[in-house]
């Protein structure tokens, strides 16, 4: 390398696999630290609740606990990804800082830019791979963990989800008093207590029904009423909803979207919209599943430049500094996203401005790094 500038490197050359591989060991140890950490503190605080479930007899097994906290790491690595990077970033540029590997590469004519250049475009990669995993993993296996989770607390009793509210994109409503998903074989999804305020033409009609079971294609209901709204003239015997989009896997996205609004996926929360326009909640979430994957790049553009600000001092007072930009990053992002879905701030404003906060300082301390 020595005589060349660092625009004349070949890209993946051997200066950058050199700083690949270092990366690449350092987050699968900040990949382990993390959701080892998460995995020991949760299963000391509950693996003895969660194998004690139930009625006598019916306690979940090892293997339903051991398969649950499988099920669990997607969810959680999608929540702790940019931190993962930022650490992997911060363990990397740490070694070369304390190895001299740095001032080597400076000696060379290789500006600092020019050797973190495969870091930051590993993050843009992890940015696109989080937000894809979330799209291809999150809707297959959210069922099947909240399932597990049931099992593991209420044992073998049936999986049941209370005051459920579905909007379709006519404006009609149906409430779910109780709604079974139906989990087990060959059980099919019913609800008790069915209560739907359905758009007709100019009228809304609503339907009463002790119960509605689905047959595949429809809801068959149990002593079914139906009732124009304004109307008093009566009311009629009705034994299918009809007029209503509500699929079983709709009602639990719902179901979701109020326990764990934050593990839907961006189709989802894109059907929601659609459904729902004006709720300020699933508007930011939109815009949130946009910018939150952009962490990865915007920590590194912000962590790692500090460092070099650091050279001299010790490397535990390198990784304090990216610890402390983490947590201002996620505490501003934290209160931003509450205060858009609580409606305190637009969606777009609660969403983007942690990115574009942090995304300008980082640019600025990138361009301003010493070469």
């Amino acid at each position: 390398m020595r005589g060349q500038s660092g625009s004349h490197l070949r890209f993946l050359g051997r200066l950058d696999r050199y700083v690949v591989a270092h990366f690449i060991g350092s987050y699968g140890t900040a990949l382990f630290l993390v959701v080892g950490l998460y995995l020991v503190l949760d299963m000391a605080n509950n693996a003895g609740q969660y194998l004690r479930s139930g009625d006598e007899g019916t306690a979940a097994s090892g293997g339903d606990l051991l398969h649950y906290y499988l099920m669990q790491i997607p969810f959680l690595f999608l929540q702790v990804a940019p931190f993962v990077t930022l650490l992997a970033g911060l363990f990397t540029v740490n070694r070369l800082l304390k190895k001299n590997e740095v001032t080597a590469v400076l000696a060379s004519g290789v500006s600092a830019r020019r050797m973190l250049m495969p870091i930051f475009a590993i993050g843009c990669m992890l940015s696109l791979g989080m937000f894809m995993l979330r799209e291809t993993l999150v809707e297959t296996l959210a069922d099947q963990r909240d399932r597990l989770s049931w099992k593991l607390t209420e044992g073998d009793q049936p999986r049941v989800y209370s005051d459920v509210v579905v909007h379709d994109l006519l404006g009609s409503l149906v409430f779910l008093e109780q709604f079974w998903p139906g989990d087990e074989e060959g059980s099919a999804p019913f609800a008790e207590g069915v209560v739907a305020i359905v758009a007709e033409a100019d009228d809304y009609v609503r339907i009463d029904a002790e119960r509605a079971t689905w047959d595949g294609t429809g809801w068959n209901l149990q002593n079914g009423q139906r009732q124009v709204l304004g109307n008093m003239a009566g009311t009629e015997d009705v034994s299918t909803l009809l007029g209503f989009d509500l699929h079983p896997e709709l009602a639990l996205t719902y179901r979701r979207a109020r326990a764990e609004p934050l593990e839907l996926s961006f189709a989802e929360v894109e059907r929601l919209v659609r459904r729902e326009p004006d709720d300020t909640a699933f508007r930011t979430l939109w815009h949130y599943h946009l910018t939150f994957p952009l962490a990865n790049l915007i920590l590194l553009l912000v962590g790692l430049p500090m460092l070099f600000n650091y050279e001299r001092g010790g490397g535990s007072e390198r990784l304090v500094v990216g610890g402390i930009l983490c947590i201002f990053y996620f505490a501003m992002d934290f209160v931003f996203r509450n205060l858009g879905i609580n409606g305190g701030l637009s969606p777009l404003l609660a969403a983007w401005a942690p990115v574009l906060a942090f995304g300008s300082l980082g640019l600025v301390l990138f361009e301003g790094m010493r070469s």
